[in-house]
């Protein structure tokens, strides 16, 4: 399989200003100091209390019992009288004691095991067999002790551990750039408190490096470093280098402002942390140590002359354009794939790139050199398929539901049947959504899942826990904390055992199954090389940071929240937003709650994290995940989000710190945003640039971030709020966007049907291989006579993607097809915006439907009983079927985002009950059946149709037809039964109906 391309260079994130560099051999620099977060008084506190609560348990008791009770056993081997003896208080009380005992070892063996974990740093701990509660506390306990050496931050795997399993912390495996979707973490949340020591060693060491001023070492004594290659071992990073030769991995930055932007030997440049190659060269501080390191000027031993000279050579290249460069925090500490991101297999790098030309969704291109320059719709939305998708669902599910509410549950007048139609910004993003969504990989993903989910539950296997999942080129990558076995078929096992991989080409074989969303939290963060990154936020073992300017931060939190609220791959969730989107709730009344300050939500969250542990042990599970499968599946356990935009204080920090400590099990997942990057409790950090670009320089990623900036997300929540079925309007009723001349004068030049068989009057039949696409083209326009932005045009009729130039050459056929009118105007044009129009001589029989209704209810046929009459039963006469009755196998994809298919039901059942009305005015019963019975082929499913079937059923007098209709309505109804307000009406016309029924039936 190909491997994905790497440039030479890449731009640098940071800022770099060019300097004249000298000739001599470079100058080591002083180190970047590392910042350490002050311990406050209360880490000392809690540091003792917990220091005397481990001196009581592991000392004070066995000192009491010895003293107090003594030994409880029997010195020599009991004799079978032993058993007949009478059991006495004593007898209890030793039997006590040795509970009490085995108790404090148990106790005992956790706190050496916690121990053993944090002072070595080797992930996570063993576990104590029988020791659940005990171990936690020990745990605690330790961590407290340790809090004084380390920030509260350090409740987090250990960096130096991040991505790597129980057998990757003795045998490194290999992971290749190429080949791994990312190694955020491999251990499981469990560890949250484990490595504390570890980092406050790092953080001593970092310390007392930045107090002595940086290198230890001679200005004088510089030594490089060869790059090595990936055969037999991991792939180098700047991260394992620092580790291995400066004694802190953190120390990468340092060897990056060394060595950024200097021609390495095969002519490129370093300008990101991540991107090294093997057989580059770099420049190290002077106080490196190890075998590996070559010191020049001085003879090189064991070092071929060709690599001495390459080394000589980039000696003399200096200290060239690095006066100005980026500071490590700005420039190198954002780590792309496969870099410095925590040493071994932390680096979070790519999936494999498969070639697939016609899988994965792709963008339609632009508008095309015709229309203007300006004429654009906003990025954000169009590079974010998954958020695009579910924004679009629920706004088409919000306008069905507005829709049905005018037509079934309205009080005083109608809304009518077109929802508002958008303009300016709100008129381009939802054009915008159009044309990003991808709904097909929203559907795949939440299948693959839930079929996950289902033959785990087959195999009687729990959920393993899943920290990310990358999508790249239609496959799906899923990153577990931990090794869980073999996957079940079809997914395959990835390049270790803590990723499983899913085929595009497998996951379309997966059906809808009734299996509860096992990934709820998953949450798109951004792409790197075309490969989609997706957070599962309830699975973080602690609080997920994020650090930037304000307005970036906001852009990153709300599109979060807009995806949570809106995606299509979970049930149910709770969305708790602090600080900001108190406008974003209309996206998801039933998940999002907005909470005004940090001591509301701390409240809220310390009830329920209480809840839920209570609710887990009750149900005897681990975590929500066991919950979620098998014989419990009914327990949904969804997940609640929590989005803190707010920085919060220390105090609250610590507060939220802790609450986020044990969290991953819960299914409580935090995202808070902070000014400078350090907040106590972060398990990851991120940070978000004025570039867009998304950093976690300790995790390896550096993303294009997926946004929702200010003004889109204004005009999403109007799209949205217009949508509402609840919302007040004293306006008149929507009249159709589009009325035709119905007169003998209005004949159109040329007629489309479109309710029933798809047929085009007046045109001549097209080139037989483009007149299926020439026709959905045709019809897509002639249902928004709004007009249509010739993307979204593209995006309907491709929706894998498009070039410019067989879009446009589409176009033109199109509108030769269509012509011209008399006066030499085309029939297809453009208003001022640049969306694509027809002319008012192209007409549908939708248009004429619309129209005849609208002059009968509210025209002509107001003042007039026969106008009303007549202009009624056309519209009727119109109706031959469904919507595009006939359109083929796999084209009109793009009807799923359209509301016309809920609209054409409804408008016909209002016609036929307003002809019925005006029958019944005349007491003309049977013509009155004749209409509803011809809307019903159309609406067979509105109950309003079947009310007044039975009024006018009923007024005929023949009390046989009456309980033959009934008969048939029950059977309709099946399983279910009839509506509540169906029974009560055969109750009042045919009292007896039940018993008619049973003597026919």
């Amino acid at each position: 399989m190909p491997r994905r391309r790497t440039s030479s260079s890449s731009s640098s994130t940071g800022s770099t200003t060019g300097a004249t560099a000298p000739t001599t051999a470079p100058r080591n620099r002083t180190p970047q100091p590392v910042r350490i977060r002050r311990r406050s008084f209360g880490d000392f506190v809690k540091a003792f209390f917990a220091f005397v609560a481990l001196a009581v348990l592991l000392v004070g008791v066995p000192g009491a019992l010895a003293t107090q009770i003594g030994w409880p056993l029997p010195n020599g081997v009991p004799s079978l009288d032993w058993l007949q003896q009478e059991i006495t208080v004593q007898t209890f009380l030793h039997i006590l004691t040795v509970v009490v005992w085995l108790a404090w070892a148990q106790f005992t063996a956790c706190v050496l095991v916690e121990m053993k974990a944090a002072l070595s740093g080797v992930g996570v701990p063993g576990r104590v067999p029988g020791a659940g509660p005990s171990q936690l506390l020990a745990r605690q306990l330790v961590a407290a002790l340790l809090l004084v050496g380390a920030t509260a931050a350090s409740f987090a795997p250990g960096l130096s551990q991040l991505g790597q399993t129980y057998d990757a912390n003795q045998k490194p495996t290999v992971a290749s750039a190429q080949q791994t979707p990312g190694g955020l973490f491999a251990q499981q949340q469990e560890q949250a408190a484990d490595t504390a020591s570890a980092l406050a060693e790092q953080a001593s060491h970092a310390a007392s490096h930045a107090e002595a001023g940086g290198s230890t070492a001679k200005q004088g004594d510089t030594k490089y470093y060869r790059i090595q290659p990936p055969e037999g071992r991991h792939h180098d990073s700047l991260w394992e280098i620092a580790d291995r030769h400066l004694g802190d991995g953190r120390r990468y930055k340092e060897i990056f402002e060394l060595n950024k932007d200097r021609v390495q030997p095969d002519g490129s440049k370093l300008s990101e942390a991540s991107l090294i190659r093997p057989g580059w060269i770099m420049e190290m501080p002077g106080d490196a140590r190890g075998g590996d390191l070559v010191e020049m000027p001085d003879e090189a031993p064991n070092v071929s002359p060709d690599v001495q000279q390459q080394i000589s050579d980039y000696a003399q290249s200096g200290d060239h354009a690095q006066g100005g460069g980026g500071s490590g925090a700005q420039g190198g500490g954002h780590e792309h794939a496969g870099g410095a991101g925590g040493g071994g297999a932390a680096q979070v790098s790519l999936p494999e790139q498969r070639p697939a030309p016609d899988t994965g969704h792709q963008q339609a291109t632009g508008v095309g050199a015709e229309s203007d320059s300006s004429f654009g719709l906003p990025e954000a939305l169009l590079t974010a398929p998954l958020l695009a998708a579910g924004l679009l669902g629920a706004l088409g599910r919000r306008r069905r539901q507005a829709l049905w509410q005018s037509a079934f549950g309205a009080v005083g007048g109608r809304r009518g049947m077109e929802p508002p139609t958008p303009d300016g910004d709100a008129q381009d993003v939802q054009d915008a959504l159009l044309v990003g969504a991808d709904p097909e990989g929203v559907r795949l993903l939440d299948r693959s899942l839930r079929g996950l989910a289902a033959s785990l539950a087959e195999e009687s296997r729990a959920l393993p826990v899943v920290y990310a999942a990358w999508l790249s080129n239609g496959d799906l990558h899923l990153q577990l904390a931990q090794p869980a076995g073999k996957p079940p078929a079809p997914w395959q096992q990835g390049q270790d055992q803590t990723f499983w991989m899913l085929a595009r080409t497998d996951a379309e074989r997966y059906e809808d199954t009734d299996t509860a969303a096992p990934y709820p939290g998953l949450v798109s963060l951004g792409t790197m090389d075309d490969s989609r990154l997706l957070l599962n936020l309830e699975a973080v073992p602690g609080i997920v940071s994020l650090s930037g300017r304000e307005a970036d931060r906001a852009a990153v939190f709300a599109s979060v929240a807009a995806e949570l609220a809106t995606n299509g791959w979970s049930d149910r969730m709770t969305i708790t937003l602090v600080g900001f989107g108190e406008d974003l709730t209309p996206l998801a009344p039933n998940r999002i709650r907005h909470l005004e300050d940090i001591e509301a939500l701390v409240e809220t969250m310390e009830a329920e994290t209480r809840q839920r542990r209570g609710a887990l042990g009750a149900a005897g599970h681990d975590s929500v995940l066991t919950g979620r499968t098998g014989p419990a599946q009914h327990t949904r356990w969804a997940p609640h989000l929590v989005l803190l935009a707010a920085h919060p204080s220390a105090e609250d920090a610590v507060k939220l710190a802790e609450l986020a400590a044990d969290a991953g099990r819960l299914g409580i997942g935090y995202l808070v945003g902070t000014e400078t990057g350090d907040l106590p409790g972060a398990a990851w950090e991120m940070e978000i640039t004025g570039q867009g670009k998304l950093l976690a320089p300790l995790l390896g990623l550096e993303l294009d971030a997926q946004l929702l900036p200010a003004a889109q997300q204004r005009a999403v929540v109007e799209l949205f709020t217009d949508a509402d079925p609840e919302r007040e309007t004293n306006g008149p009723v929507t009249a159709p966007p589009f009325l035709v001349d119905i007169s003998e004068h209005g004949r159109p030049a040329v007629y489309a049907r479109l309710v029933g068989p798809y047929e085009i009057i007046g045109l001549d039949t097209p080139d037989g291989e483009r007149s299926p696409l020439l026709h959905e083209a045709l019809a897509l326009l002639l249902l928004h006579r709004e007009g249509v932005h010739p993307r979204v045009l593209a995006s309907a009729l491709w929706p894998r993607g498009v070039t410019d130039d067989v879009r446009d050459a589409l176009l033109d056929r199109l509108r030769v097809w269509l012509g011209a009118d008399p006066d030499g105007t085309p029939r297809l044009g453009r208003d001022r915006t640049g969306r694509l129009m027809l002319a008012k001589s192209v007409v549908s029989d939708l248009d004429v439907l619309r129209s005849l209704y609208h002059e009968a209810t509210q025209g002509k046929g107001v003042d007039s009983r026969a106008v009303r009459g007549r202009l009624l039963t056309d519209a009727l006469v119109l109706v031959r079927g469904p919507l595009l009755a006939d359109r083929p196998e796999g084209r009109y994809r793009w009807l799923t985002h359209e509301i016309v298919d809920a609209q054409l039901p409804l408008l016909v059942a209002d016609t036929g009950l307003a002809l019925c009305e005006f029958h019944m005015e005349k007491n003309r019963a049977e013509k009155a059946i004749e209409a509803l019975n011809a809307a019903l082929r159309t609406a067979p499913a509105d109950e309003r149709l079947w009310h007044e079937l039975l009024r006018a059923t009923h007024a005929t007098g023949d009390t046989s037809q009456l309980t033959a209709l009934a008969t048939d309505l029950i059977g309709r109804s099946g399983a279910r039964g009839l509506p509540p307000r169906t029974e009560a009406l055969l109750d009042e016309l045919l009292p007896a109906w039940r018993d008619a029924i049973a003597a026919v039936g």
